[in-house]
């Protein structure tokens, strides 16, 4: 799958640090940084830059707020070639606090949203734009978004400033079907403009590689992965996986295995994440993963039947 506009973006230190309250430590950040650099990944992302009147740094680490010098630190004195990324949500973050790129390590600032207030995202677009970043918008929970509704904020980011729109399968509940027809749907009016498809998978129904694959296909090129599928609840795309499939002589994979040995067989043992049952159970029904990630961190965690018949009943009310 050689295609020279392919971009890959790491994005295991943000969508990762949604299971530890982006509390890594500096040795783990400064780990896998090397390692995407040293694998040819395009992009890395190192966190959020969230607004601290929303997010308290008492209870969140240092990655849920990425100041210039945390930043800088973490990279300092690693070779790379690769483009440093962070994400905002509408409505938790201080655009006025952003500093002009010519000022900051990071290169490209994602505006996450959902369908609803792709609005509001457009305002943050512009904004991080004007400062010099470049941009993508992140669609979030694609799978509950209505289509005439979804059509009518990509006729909006047609004429938007960003380098990619993404189909991000938050709850990891699309099937191949429906990669094909969103990509096809995000192609007709962003391709003619220039503008990219990417595609953000979590893992939930054990697709979330294949349905990259799928999107690739189809035309999708901008890839969101993680090392060891890391992320939040079933995770995301393996990097691993995503590298070799790829083909691409500029990806090198050995140094992804090599930081899965050192750093993150290490870390599972003190953190939960990848496919299970409850989070299976989200995916199939369309849920959010909180129940499921909160059923885990209690005392009937595996209490599956249960689950579902509650998140079931649930799905039924709703």
């Amino acid at each position: 799958m050689f295609r020279p506009e392919i971009k890959v973006l790491d994005c295991t230190i943000r969508d990762g640090g949604l299971i530890n309250e982006c509390n890594f430590e500096d040795k783990f950040v400064r780990a896998v940084y090397a390692a995407c650099s040293a694998a040819g990944v395009d992009y890395i992302e190192v966190g959020y830059q969230a607004d601290k009147k929303f997010f308290s740094p008492d209870k969140y680490g240092k990655w849920k707020f990425c100041e210039e010098s945390d930043v800088r630190k973490a990279i300092d004195g690693i070779e790379s070639k690769s483009k440093i990324s962070t994400m905002i949500d509408i409505g938790r973050v201080d655009l006025d606090a952003i500093r002009p790129k010519k000022e900051s390590v990071v290169d490209m600032i994602r505006v996450a949203c959902y369908v609803k207030d792709v609005d509001k995202a457009i305002q943050h677009v512009k904004a991080c734009a004007d400062k010099g970043y470049e941009t993508t918008i992140n669609i979030m929970a694609i799978s509950t978004a209505l289509v005439p509704d979804l059509e009518e904020a990509l006729k909006q980011l047609a004429d938007v400033p960003v380098k990619a729109v993404y189909i991000v399968d938050s709850f990891g509940a699309l099937y191949s079907e429906q990669i094909h027809f969103l990509v096809a749907l995000y192609k007709k009016y962003l391709n003619p403009k220039g503008i990219e498809v990417g595609i953000h998978c979590h893992n939930n129904q054990q697709l979330g590689f294949g349905n990259t694959i799928e999107a690739i296909r189809k035309g999708a090129n901008y890839l969101d992965a993680t090392i060891f599928g890391i992320g939040r609840a079933a995770g995301n795309c393996p990097m691993e996986l995503l590298l070799a499939f790829l083909k691409n002589p500029k990806f090198k994979l050995e140094p992804i295995l090599e930081v899965i040995e050192t750093e993150f067989i290490p870390l599972r043992e003190k953190l939960e994440w990848g496919y299970i049952i409850p989070h299976m159970i989200t995916g199939i029904l369309n849920q959010h993963p909180r129940d499921a990630m909160a059923l885990r961190a209690g005392k009937d965690k595996d209490k599956y039947a249960q689950f579902y018949r509650n998140a079931l009943s649930g799905a039924e009310l709703a």
